[in-house]
């Protein structure tokens, strides 16, 4: 007898083994199957059903930098979703997690869990109107922002000051102080301060983009056109009257005269009371344009359109004065006496109103 037992008695005691275990893993591979199918099938069931028909609408904020794993959170306790374990694994899978916008939503339990997905990854958010007037400077821009409840102030604040988020737009001064361009705009609550910021510098190019030519043929650069037509702007709420103190303040720059404007001195005083004295007058400021030459170091505020344009198409006048009239408008002289009697007709008497050179 050989001492090796025979390789074919070998090969049929295990075989019935071997048949039994491919049973078992087909069977259970079927068993998985079934699983996936059905686990599929419930998740696909519950994404597309409502998880409480008829719920009033809510409102519903995702703040930036939230998580998947919060989002559902909060939609579960919010009764909006029925259960934040089935939206998180579909969220997952199809990568919601980083599609997902922050902002104010309108959400209500009449939506199916994959609907509330495609709004929040859309960011279809709530919109609020804010209507920023021209001639605001960035304290007041941040200021309006924060009292309609659409960005922190001091956040924004920061950021618009800046000099890193000035030199994002190509922007060489100390902060977006002039190219916040003044007008209405639809901003959701919860939306990055950084956001607002780029669609109101994005707003500006848009309304000089067409006067590109013009600015390069006006011999100056484009922080000078904005930082005098700040200026008119704080000088004149008449429209008519822009080209027309335009005319002024170039005649003067072109004679070397000091621009000698009130916003200007206003600007460069640390929280202005609201009172210019004499002595305001006399203090040396970057900002004082009674005591410098040339224009200010930058913009002093949001200009419109009109004052833009008023720069870029002033008046063709000699006068290099005017005084206010203390009805909103400017009486405008040539020369220093035909001054000196329009100041005395129209201030005597009075204190030194904004928005007048003498």
């Amino acid at each position: 007898m050989s001492a090796f037992p025979n390789i074919g008695d070998f090969a049929n005691s295990i075989m019935p083994i071997s048949i039994h275990t491919k049973r078992g893993i087909f069977f259970a591979c079927i068993l998985v199957v079934l699983v996936a199918i059905l686990l599929s099938a419930g998740v696909a069931r519950y994404l597309v059903r409502p998880s409480g028909p008829g719920g009033p609408d809510q409102i519903f904020m995702v703040r930036e930098g939230a998580t998947l794993t919060q989002i559902a959170d909060s939609l579960e306790k919010r009764k909006i979703i029925a259960n934040k374990t089935l939206l998180l694994l579909w969220g997952r899978i199809a990568g919601y997690g980083a599609r997902i916008k922050a902002g104010e939503y309108r959400l209500n339990s009449n939506m199916p869990p994959l609907h509330v997905l495609d709004i929040l990854s859309k960011g279809m958010v709530i919109t609020h109107s804010v209507t920023i007037p021209e001639g605001f400077d960035i304290p007041q821009i941040a200021q309006e922002l924060d009292k309609k409840g659409l960005a922190e102030g001091a956040q924004f604040l920061a950021l618009a000051t800046d000099p890193d988020m000035a030199g994002k737009y190509g922007l060489s001064g100390p902060s977006l102080e002039g190219y916040l361009y003044p007008d209405t705009y639809r901003v959701s609550r919860g939306q990055p301060a950084s956001s607002i910021i780029d669609m109101m510098v994005n707003r500006f190019f848009d309304i000089i983009s067409p006067l590109s030519e013009t600015i390069r043929a006006s011999g100056m650069t484009l922080d000078q056109i904005i930082t005098l037509a700040s200026v008119i702007e704080k000088e004149t709420g008449q429209g008519e009257e822009r080209p027309i103190i335009a005319s002024v303040f170039l005649n003067r720059l072109k004679r070397g005269m000091r621009l000698e404007s009130d916003p200007t001195v206003i600007y460069g005083i640390r929280d202005f009371n609201g009172n210019l004295t004499k002595r305001d007058l006399a203090q040396s400021t970057p900002y004082n344009t009674y005591v410098i030459r040339g224009l200010p170091p930058g913009p002093i505020a949001s200009p419109g359109k009109d004052a833009i344009h008023a720069v870029l198409f002033p008046a063709k006048t000699d006068y290099l004065y005017f005084v206010s009239k203390n009805d909103g408008t400017h009486q405008f002289s040539r020369t220093l006496a035909e001054h000196n009697r329009a100041v005395n007709t129209y201030q005597k008497k009075s204190r030194r109103k904004n928005g007048k050179i003498s």
